[in-house]
């Protein structure tokens, strides 16, 4: 086996990304980092416990949020499906009725995804 990483047979790779794995100087950066991190939402937590005003008002802005998100996905899966029968309406019937199934999996495929980076 070279030292190198030269190798690429499966042993080589798995020491070569092990290797990458445990380089001390990442680790210790990413656990710094996640440190700092608890550190801030700690301070955080606090000055939200210590203003419930300002604890509400927040919760009230995320569910605002995620509420605009879901209504921003349902605009845009009606104005693809407006597109699409705006599409279908053009063209000869003969063809109509093989584009309709694609763009039905199309949308059926493209609504999952949607559905998974939201969850």
């Amino acid at each position: 086996m070279a030292e190198d990483g030269g190798g690429d047979g499966p042993l080589d790779i798995l020491v070569r990304s092990t290797r990458d794995l445990l380089r001390p100087e990442e680790l210790v950066r990413e656990a710094t980092r996640d440190i700092v991190k608890e550190e801030i939402r700690r301070h955080l937590e606090k000055t939200l416990k210590e203003n419930p005003v300002l604890e509400r008002d927040l919760k009230a802005a995320v569910k605002s949020l995620l509420e605009a998100r879901a209504q921003e996905y349902a605009s845009l899966l009606r104005v693809g499906a407006c597109t699409a029968r705006l599409g279908l309406a053009a063209v000869p019937a003969e063809i109509r009725a093989q584009l309709t199934r694609e763009v039905v999996d199309l949308f059926s495929k493209e609504l999952g995804q949607i559905v998974e980076r939201s969850l």
